[in-house]
């Protein structure tokens, strides 16, 4: 577990008065402006963040030191991290996409199908890719991955028609 993570990315500029269009990563999207200040991914400029209003594909918001049109646009596609100490512990069913990212996936057997390469949502719940041997996309559900063991590093998935 690395000692940040990313909340979100910046789409854009929105308006002439240096607003941003801001794709929020969090569970309830404005609550990426109370993580403290948000940091580039290099750690390079940290931003404190005013959310505005939603608009279509995310926020508006300010950014501090970001007064223009021309700097807000320069700032496409960066990503903003938080501290992990500023983000909210979770239950123990619950995991953040960053902690998943790396994780060993082996099958109920203990045979290695991969490690976790990226997670997906597109909207019927998140799916976990598997690079390995063979690349898998698996459904994050109980009944897919049973076991997510942090500590251990590991992941126990049931793969769908790994019965046959």
């Amino acid at each position: 577990m690395s000692g940040k993570v990313c909340v979100g990315a910046i789409a854009g500029a929105f308006g002439v008065q240096g607003e941003v269009r801001l794709k929020s990563f969090t569970a309830e999207a404005a609550d990426i402006a109370s993580y403290g200040p948000l940091s580039t991914e290099d750690g390079a400029r940290q931003f404190t963040i005013t959310i505005n209003r939603p608009v279509a594909g995310g926020l508006s918001a300010n950014l501090s030191g970001v007064s223009t049109r021309e700097q807000a646009e320069a700032l496409r596609g960066v990503t903003l991290w938080a501290a992990r100490e500023a983000l909210p512990s979770l239950p123990d069913d619950e995991f953040y996409h960053a902690d998943l990212i790396g994780l060993e996936v082996v099958d109920t057997g203990g045979r290695v199908l991969g490690r976790v390469k990226a997670i997906y949502d597109h909207g019927a719940g998140d799916i976990l890719e598997v690079a390995g041997p063979q690349s898998l996309l698996l459904p994050f559900t109980r009944a897919v991955v049973p076991t997510v063991d942090l500590a251990a590093g590991r992941i126990v998935a049931d793969p769908p028609g790994s019965d046959e």
